[in-house]
């Protein structure tokens, strides 16, 4: 692609967003002023690395297992403090977190709802009800292979990792509303 190309490059899910969420969103609930309109803000994901307190190359891995999944390059996080029945030192590395924004937040969502979390293993659906009352939605994974960029041959180890969707919405429900209209399987 060209620069002339990316410039006219737009996700999938912003567009349905732009044409089709909004409208149905002002409508359901009488928004006056399209600035009210809740939109997605961040996508954040974590992956927690215990294991490479004992083997540093642990951390390799999932740090290159998060750059593939995400797109982006990840931040490790660092201990706090010591915790010496951990083996735990303060500033010793034990996960990984990426912020994914505008065009890379559209790209991952549409990736997680059409082909990873049809992946899962005995999916029923995402729990509605983890919001967290200002209109942020959290859900985890056992385990990271099942994304597309992920080889599975290659894979000495599976990671759990956490999702975090921040909206501008005020309350749950439309929070939960906008994430329905994206297309994510809220169970009943």
């Amino acid at each position: 692609m060209s620069k002339t190309d990316t410039a006219k490059y737009e996700p999938r899910l912003k567009a349905q967003y732009r044409e089709h969420i909004r409208a149905t969103m002002k409508e359901k609930f009488k928004y006056t002023n399209d600035m009210q309109i809740p939109a997605l803000d961040k996508i954040v994901i974590n992956m927690g690395v215990g294991e490479a307190v004992a083997d540093s190359k642990k951390m390799a891995s999932a740090l290159a297992a998060l750059t593939a999944i995400a797109g982006q390059k990840p931040v490790t996080t660092k201990a706090r403090k010591s915790i010496a029945g951990f083996k735990l030192r303060d500033g010793m590395s034990i996960g990984a977190k990426v912020t994914l924004r505008r065009e890379r937040m559209y790209e991952f969502l549409d990736r997680l709802v059409t082909i990873a979390l049809p992946r899962v293993r005995d999916f029923r659906g995402l729990n509605g009800k983890s919001f967290d009352g200002n209109g942020n939605f959290a859900m985890g994974l056992k385990e990271h292979l099942v994304f597309p960029e992920i080889n599975y041959d290659q894979v000495d180890h599976s990671w759990g990792m956490d999702i975090i969707i921040c909206t501008t919405a005020q309350t749950n429900e439309e929070a939960k509303s906008l994430l329905a209209e994206f297309k994510l399987p809220f169970r009943n």
